[in-house]
């Protein structure tokens, strides 16, 4: 044995107990039975039988896109971390529908036959959303739920203004009657999505007071120099541009050039995204976990 671990006399001169160290340890010692107690009891059902332990919650996959800009890559895992430190314990992985990996069929496969939800990382119905990516998760060995894209949303328009105010949004009353917001979106075949967009446009502008426009980088008119001319016949000339991208990439910087005043930063990993992305997982979750609950009522009857 060292030294230092050589136990002290308790009888020698001055060294006395520590007061109070008596105190402490017994009500560690009564906290640390009284947590072990309780967890026991939690596994023990009224009737006396056990009840089977907690299973795992179901994976969340984040659905990212996918770009070539490195910088939407370092966005997505930031907001992935953003997610796990709002619920500890909750598995969450990340998938792509293309151009970065991991890729979405292979974030699948690693999760063998468990359950996940799939939380698409986009901001209205569209070709990915009603497509792609159920059947990527139809091909899976896994159980998949999707959840709804992200949007329309209250908490993206949380986010929108606060990506406006760190861009220098500052409109006083008297300024309010020349100014407006081009909402710039991906853009979508979709009729859907494009109402998805317009929805969204539509809550940034009752929030804002001013109006509020949505424009597309591709597949859907306008674009934001039309938008941005639009507003300007009428009569409103400081123009800013809201992007309604999730994370950096080329749709979002050639948006971004096209504003004749300030430009926000694309959705990123705010605070209120994670939330959200937490909330289309709950919301998928809901009819799968009603459906459990039947069956285990059914099954005690």
């Amino acid at each position: 044995m060292t030294a230092s671990n050589t136990p002290r006399d308790e009888s020698s001169p001055g060294s006395g107990p520590i007061p109070g160290a008596h105190l402490d340890s017994t009500a560690q010692l009564m906290n640390r039975i009284t947590s072990q107690l309780g967890s026991q009891l939690g596994l023990v059902s009224l009737n006396g039988t056990r009840r089977p332990a907690p299973a795992e919650p179901p994976t969340l996959v984040l659905v990212a896109h996918g770009s070539r800009d490195p910088r939407a890559l370092s966005t997505v895992r930031a907001l992935l971390e953003r997610v796990r430190e709002l619920r500890p314990g909750l598995p969450v992985r990340l998938g792509h529908i293309e151009l970065n990996e991991p890729l979405l069929p292979d974030t699948l496969d690693a999760l063998g036959e468990g359950a996940a939800v799939a939380v698409p990382l986009l901001l209205s119905r569209g070709y990915h959303v009603k497509r792609d990516i159920p059947e990527m998760a139809d091909a899976a060995r896994a159980r998949v739920h999707v959840a709804a894209p992200l949007g329309p949303h209250p908490l993206l328009v949380e986010t929108l203004c606060e990506r406006l105010l760190e861009a220098g949004w500052s409109v006083s009353d008297a300024a309010r009657g020349g100014s407006g917001v081009v909402l710039a979106a991906a853009g979508s075949r979709d009729p859907e999505a494009a109402l998805d967009t317009r929805r969204t446009a539509q809550l940034l502008a009752d929030r804002l007071g001013v109006p509020v426009l949505p424009a597309y980088a591709s597949a859907a008119s306008p674009t934001v120099p039309d938008a941005v001319r639009a507003l300007a016949a009428r009569g409103r000339h400081r123009i800013a541009v809201a992007s309604y991208f999730t994370a950096p990439g080329r749709f979002a910087t050639e948006c971004a050039e096209a504003a004749p005043w300030i430009a926000s930063a694309p959705l990123g990993a705010h605070p209120a995204l994670a939330r959200l992305v937490l909330h289309r997982y709950d919301q998928a979750l809901g009819p799968v976990l009603g459906e459990r609950s039947a069956e285990r009522q059914l099954a005690t009857a």
